[in-house]
Protein backbone atom coordinates (compact mmCIF):
# COMPACT_ATOMS: atom_id res chain seq x y z
CA UNK A 1 0.00 0.00 0.00
CA UNK A 2 1.24 3.48 -0.85
CA UNK A 3 0.30 6.85 0.56
CA UNK A 4 1.04 10.51 -0.06
CA UNK A 5 2.88 11.92 2.89
CA UNK A 6 5.33 14.62 1.82
CA UNK A 7 7.41 15.24 4.88
CA UNK A 8 10.70 16.93 5.36
CA UNK A 9 13.29 16.37 8.04
CA UNK A 10 14.13 19.97 8.79
CA UNK A 11 17.76 19.32 9.63
CA UNK A 12 18.53 17.21 6.58
CA UNK A 13 21.77 18.25 4.91
CA UNK A 14 21.74 21.89 3.89
CA UNK A 15 24.97 23.11 2.36
CA UNK A 16 25.75 26.64 3.62
CA UNK A 17 27.85 29.10 1.69
CA UNK A 18 31.42 29.78 2.87
CA UNK A 19 31.75 32.07 5.87
CA UNK A 20 31.31 35.68 4.87
CA UNK A 21 29.62 34.84 1.57
CA UNK A 22 26.90 37.26 0.54
CA UNK A 23 24.53 37.34 -2.40
CA UNK A 24 24.71 40.59 -4.32
CA UNK A 25 21.49 39.49 -6.01
CA UNK A 26 19.60 39.77 -2.73
CA UNK A 27 21.34 43.04 -1.82
CA UNK A 28 20.34 44.58 -5.13
CA UNK A 29 16.77 43.35 -5.06
CA UNK A 30 16.30 44.66 -1.52
CA UNK A 31 17.73 48.02 -2.54
CA UNK A 32 15.49 48.16 -5.60
CA UNK A 33 12.35 46.61 -4.18
CA UNK A 34 9.89 45.58 -6.86
CA UNK A 35 6.37 44.84 -5.67
CA UNK A 36 6.26 41.63 -7.71
CA UNK A 37 9.32 40.26 -5.87
CA UNK A 38 8.83 41.80 -2.43
CA UNK A 39 7.17 38.79 -0.81
CA UNK A 40 9.55 36.37 -2.50
CA UNK A 41 12.75 37.98 -1.25
CA UNK A 42 11.25 38.70 2.18
CA UNK A 43 10.41 35.01 2.51
CA UNK A 44 13.99 34.20 1.50
CA UNK A 45 15.48 36.54 4.10
CA UNK A 46 13.49 34.92 6.93
CA UNK A 47 14.19 31.39 5.76
CA UNK A 48 16.92 28.86 6.50
CA UNK A 49 18.18 29.65 2.99
CA UNK A 50 18.65 33.31 3.88
CA UNK A 51 20.33 32.49 7.20
CA UNK A 52 22.74 30.14 5.42
CA UNK A 53 23.45 32.78 2.72
CA UNK A 54 22.14 30.51 -0.03
CA UNK A 55 21.67 33.32 -2.54
CA UNK A 56 19.29 33.78 -5.47
CA UNK A 57 21.93 32.60 -7.93
CA UNK A 58 22.06 29.18 -6.27
CA UNK A 59 18.65 28.36 -7.75
CA UNK A 60 18.00 30.91 -10.49
CA UNK A 61 21.48 31.16 -11.98
CA UNK A 62 22.95 34.49 -13.06
CA UNK A 63 26.08 36.30 -11.94
CA UNK A 64 26.07 37.24 -8.24
CA UNK A 65 29.43 38.93 -8.53
CA UNK A 66 28.18 42.11 -10.18
CA UNK A 67 25.63 44.84 -9.57
CA UNK A 68 25.33 45.51 -13.33
CA UNK A 69 21.77 44.45 -14.10
CA UNK A 70 22.29 43.03 -17.58
CA UNK A 71 25.32 40.97 -16.55
CA UNK A 72 23.72 39.85 -13.29
CA UNK A 73 20.64 38.49 -15.09
CA UNK A 74 22.47 36.94 -18.02
CA UNK A 75 21.20 33.43 -18.87
CA UNK A 76 18.43 33.53 -16.25
CA UNK A 77 15.28 31.88 -17.59
CA UNK A 78 11.73 32.41 -16.28
CA UNK A 79 10.27 29.55 -14.21
CA UNK A 80 7.84 28.78 -17.03
CA UNK A 81 10.74 27.90 -19.35
CA UNK A 82 11.33 24.15 -19.53
CA UNK A 83 15.10 24.62 -19.18
CA UNK A 84 14.89 26.85 -16.09
CA UNK A 85 16.37 25.27 -12.95
CA UNK A 86 13.28 26.48 -11.05
CA UNK A 87 10.79 25.06 -13.52
CA UNK A 88 8.59 22.69 -11.50
CA UNK A 89 9.95 19.67 -13.37
CA UNK A 90 13.59 20.62 -12.71
CA UNK A 91 13.07 21.90 -9.17
CA UNK A 92 13.75 18.58 -7.38
CA UNK A 93 17.19 18.33 -9.02
CA UNK A 94 17.91 21.98 -8.20
CA UNK A 95 16.95 21.54 -4.55
CA UNK A 96 18.77 18.21 -4.56
CA UNK A 97 22.11 19.96 -5.05
CA UNK A 98 21.97 20.70 -1.32
CA UNK A 99 19.14 18.45 -0.10
CA UNK A 100 20.61 15.25 -1.49
CA UNK A 101 18.81 12.88 0.88
CA UNK A 102 15.24 14.04 0.19
CA UNK A 103 15.95 14.22 -3.55
CA UNK A 104 17.30 10.67 -3.65
CA UNK A 105 14.20 9.17 -2.05
CA UNK A 106 11.78 11.47 -3.90
CA UNK A 107 13.04 9.93 -7.12
CA UNK A 108 11.64 6.60 -5.92
CA UNK A 109 8.12 8.00 -5.80
CA UNK A 110 5.26 7.79 -8.26
CA UNK A 111 5.00 11.57 -8.04
CA UNK A 112 8.51 11.99 -9.45
CA UNK A 113 7.79 9.68 -12.37
CA UNK A 114 4.62 11.58 -13.23
CA UNK A 115 6.41 14.90 -12.86
CA UNK A 116 9.18 13.86 -15.24
CA UNK A 117 6.55 12.64 -17.70
CA UNK A 118 5.13 16.16 -17.86
CA UNK A 119 2.00 15.62 -15.78
CA UNK A 120 1.06 19.08 -14.40
CA UNK A 121 -0.59 17.74 -11.25
CA UNK A 122 2.04 15.94 -9.12
CA UNK A 123 3.69 17.94 -6.33
CA UNK A 124 7.20 19.26 -6.54
CA UNK A 125 9.37 20.63 -3.73
CA UNK A 126 7.67 24.03 -3.62
CA UNK A 127 4.24 22.42 -3.34
CA UNK A 128 4.88 21.43 0.24
CA UNK A 129 7.77 23.70 1.26
CA UNK A 130 7.10 26.98 -0.51
CA UNK A 131 9.21 28.62 -3.17
CA UNK A 132 12.04 29.90 -0.96
CA UNK A 133 10.75 29.89 2.60
CA UNK A 134 11.61 26.25 3.39
CA UNK A 135 8.23 25.91 5.08
CA UNK A 136 7.12 22.86 7.01
CA UNK A 137 3.42 22.37 6.39
CA UNK A 138 1.13 21.81 9.35
CA UNK A 139 -0.73 18.49 9.38
CA UNK A 140 -3.92 20.24 8.22
CA UNK A 141 -1.96 22.12 5.56
CA UNK A 142 -0.54 18.85 4.27
CA UNK A 143 -3.99 17.29 4.20
CA UNK A 144 -5.21 20.22 2.12
CA UNK A 145 -2.37 19.88 -0.37
CA UNK A 146 -2.97 16.16 -0.81
CA UNK A 147 -6.71 16.76 -1.21
CA UNK A 148 -6.06 18.96 -4.24
CA UNK A 149 -5.45 15.77 -6.21
CA UNK A 150 -6.80 13.05 -3.94
CA UNK A 151 -9.94 14.70 -2.60
CA UNK A 152 -13.44 13.71 -3.61
CA UNK A 153 -14.08 14.17 -7.35
CA UNK A 154 -10.45 15.13 -7.95
CA UNK A 155 -7.94 14.02 -10.57
CA UNK A 156 -6.76 10.88 -8.80
CA UNK A 157 -8.43 8.28 -6.63
CA UNK A 158 -7.46 7.14 -3.12
CA UNK A 159 -9.39 9.78 -1.22
CA UNK A 160 -8.17 8.29 2.06
CA UNK A 161 -4.67 9.63 1.43
CA UNK A 162 -5.15 13.23 2.67
CA UNK A 163 -6.42 12.16 6.11
CA UNK A 164 -3.68 9.55 6.40
CA UNK A 165 -1.08 12.17 5.54
CA UNK A 166 -2.39 14.54 8.22
CA UNK A 167 -2.36 11.79 10.87
CA UNK A 168 1.14 10.61 9.99
CA UNK A 169 2.62 14.09 10.06
CA UNK A 170 0.87 14.89 13.34
CA UNK A 171 2.30 11.73 14.90
CA UNK A 172 5.80 12.60 13.71
CA UNK A 173 5.50 16.16 15.01
CA UNK A 174 4.31 14.88 18.42
CA UNK A 175 7.35 12.63 18.77
CA UNK A 176 9.67 15.45 17.73
CA UNK A 177 8.19 17.68 20.42
CA UNK A 178 8.87 14.97 23.01
CA UNK A 179 12.41 14.53 21.73
CA UNK A 180 13.05 18.27 21.95
CA UNK A 181 11.84 18.22 25.56
CA UNK A 182 14.13 15.29 26.35
CA UNK A 183 17.12 17.03 24.77
CA UNK A 184 16.46 20.12 26.86
CA UNK A 185 16.51 18.01 30.02
CA UNK A 186 19.65 16.15 28.90
CA UNK A 187 21.55 19.43 28.58
CA UNK A 188 20.93 20.05 32.29
CA UNK A 189 22.51 16.76 33.37
CA UNK A 190 25.80 17.57 35.06
CA UNK A 191 27.30 14.09 35.16
CA UNK A 192 29.31 13.80 31.95
CA UNK A 193 29.05 10.03 31.57
CA UNK A 194 25.30 9.99 32.19
CA UNK A 195 24.75 12.88 29.82
CA UNK A 196 26.66 11.02 27.09
CA UNK A 197 24.56 7.90 27.72
CA UNK A 198 21.30 9.87 27.49
CA UNK A 199 22.49 11.66 24.38
CA UNK A 200 23.12 8.31 22.72
CA UNK A 201 19.59 7.26 23.63
CA UNK A 202 18.25 10.45 22.06
CA UNK A 203 20.19 9.64 18.90
CA UNK A 204 18.40 6.30 18.79
CA UNK A 205 15.07 8.11 18.77
CA UNK A 206 16.15 10.02 15.66
CA UNK A 207 16.90 6.86 13.68
CA UNK A 208 13.28 5.75 13.09
CA UNK A 209 12.21 9.38 12.68
CA UNK A 210 14.74 9.79 9.88
CA UNK A 211 13.51 6.55 8.34
CA UNK A 212 9.96 7.92 8.51
CA UNK A 213 11.15 11.07 6.73
CA UNK A 214 12.66 8.91 3.99
CA UNK A 215 9.37 7.06 3.59
CA UNK A 216 7.51 10.36 3.47
CA UNK A 217 9.62 11.86 0.69
CA UNK A 218 9.17 8.65 -1.30
CA UNK A 219 5.42 8.72 -0.50
CA UNK A 220 5.58 5.22 0.95
CA UNK A 221 3.15 4.18 3.64
CA UNK A 222 4.61 0.73 4.24
CA UNK A 223 6.22 0.62 7.65
CA UNK A 224 5.97 4.37 8.28
CA UNK A 225 3.62 4.01 11.25
CA UNK A 226 5.84 1.28 12.67
CA UNK A 227 8.84 3.62 12.52
CA UNK A 228 6.93 6.38 14.27
CA UNK A 229 5.71 3.96 16.94
CA UNK A 230 9.28 2.79 17.53
CA UNK A 231 10.43 6.38 17.95
CA UNK A 232 7.55 7.07 20.37
CA UNK A 233 8.43 4.05 22.53
CA UNK A 234 12.08 5.11 22.65
CA UNK A 235 11.41 8.74 23.50
CA UNK A 236 8.88 7.75 26.19
CA UNK A 237 11.47 5.47 27.78
CA UNK A 238 14.04 8.27 27.59
CA UNK A 239 11.74 10.75 29.31
CA UNK A 240 11.05 8.19 32.05
CA UNK A 241 14.79 7.78 32.62
CA UNK A 242 15.16 11.55 32.90
CA UNK A 243 12.23 11.76 35.32
CA UNK A 244 13.73 9.06 37.56
CA UNK A 245 17.15 10.61 37.90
Amino acid sequence: MRTLIPFIAAAWFVMPQPAGAQSRCADCHFANMDASFAEHISDWERSAHGRAAVGCESCHGGDAGTFESVLAHRNILPPSHRASPVNRINLPATCGKCHAGPFAVFQESRHFALLRAGDPNPPTCSTCHGEVAADLLSPKGLEGQCARCHGADRTYQRTEYPAQARLMLQNIRDVRVQLKEAESLIRRVKDTARRAELTAAADQVRVPLTEAAHAGHAFRFEGLQERVDTARVRVTALLERLANR
